[in-house]
């Protein structure tokens, strides 16, 4: 989730994953997945340095999850599903990918 600001200066948390795309003309728009607009304060830069960290943060909360710690690929980590319950713990599986466990809700 990233924290913008609407035009009224209220706040809002968006979940990062279900924007579709950003407009900036001359405000920035941003249309979610769902269709619904949100008209904000940020910059659509801004809104991309913010969907970068928290998915830095995410990948970086999940491979504490990983005994090796290893993510080859962006978004390794957040589709991969727990060694464990593959049998294996934190070796390397057939993708060449140390599997770590789901990614749980992170609190600030």
């Amino acid at each position: 989730m990233i924290e913008l600001t609407r035009l009224n200066g209220s706040l809002l948390v968006v979940n990062s994953d279900l924007i579709q795309y950003a407009e900036a003309a001359p405000d920035t728009t941003l249309t979610l997945l769902n269709g619904e607009k949100v008209v904000i304060r940020e910059s659509t830069s801004e809104v991309i340095d913010l969907a970068v960290a928290y998915r830095a943060r995410i990948m970086g909360e999940a491979s504490r999850y990983s005994s090796a710690s290893k993510v080859s690929r962006p978004g390794d980590a957040l589709s991969a599903i727990p060694a464990e319950k593959n049998g294996k713990h934190g070796e390397e599986l057939d993708s060449g990918v140390n599997y770590v466990a789901r990614r749980r809700a992170i609190q600030d």
